[in-house]
């Protein structure tokens, strides 16, 4: 079962690794990114910063999404962690039991399009309008989204957010 899927650029880092995985009781880490997947640094480097309470699969979209959708996977606790907005959308829309979206760190070191700047909606959320439009698809998915850096923040619906 997908307790969560998060988006956050970062991917695998100290807020995953020891308040989101612990907070949601995880056994199971998959981080959907065909870049992290093709890249051996990125990996060990996101193997490092891994919960070692959890197994780790970092994966490409499609490998990703075989994994969750597999019936086997509904007795698992799952964290998803993509690092795009288009990302999440694919996920949102083709994974089976989500049980929440998170939004929780997004724009402020991804790369930047010929120097355009992003809108601030959060000290952590940043996005182009186009992104914007990705994330309100996600929300016309009907999963719940929130907008919570970790877990002792207060959640904020994502929909206020981007109003």
């Amino acid at each position: 079962m997908i307790k969560m899927v998060r988006l956050d650029e970062r991917l695998i880092h100290g807020q995953v690794a020891t308040k989101w995985s612990r907070t949601l009781g995880v056994n199971r880490i998959v981080v959907a990114d065909d870049d992290a997947a093709a890249s051996e640094m990125m990996q060990k480097t996101l193997m490092m910063a891994a919960p070692s309470t959890c197994k780790v699969a970092i994966v490409g979209m499609d490998k990703a999404l075989s994994f969750v959708n597999d019936p086997r996977a509904e007795k698992l606790s799952i964290l998803v962690i993509v690092s795009t907005p288009e990302n999440l959308l694919r996920i949102a829309r083709e994974a089976h039991g989500i049980e929440q979206i998170n939004v929780g760190n997004y724009g402020r070191i991804a790369p930047k399009r010929n120097g355009e700047e992003r809108t601030r909606y959060t000290k952590n959320l940043y996005v182009y309008s186009d992104e914007a439009e990705l994330l309100h698809e996600v929300l016309e998915t009907g999963v719940p989204c929130n907008v919570q850096t970790i877990p002792d923040d207060a959640p904020v619906s994502l929909a206020r957010v981007l109003g």
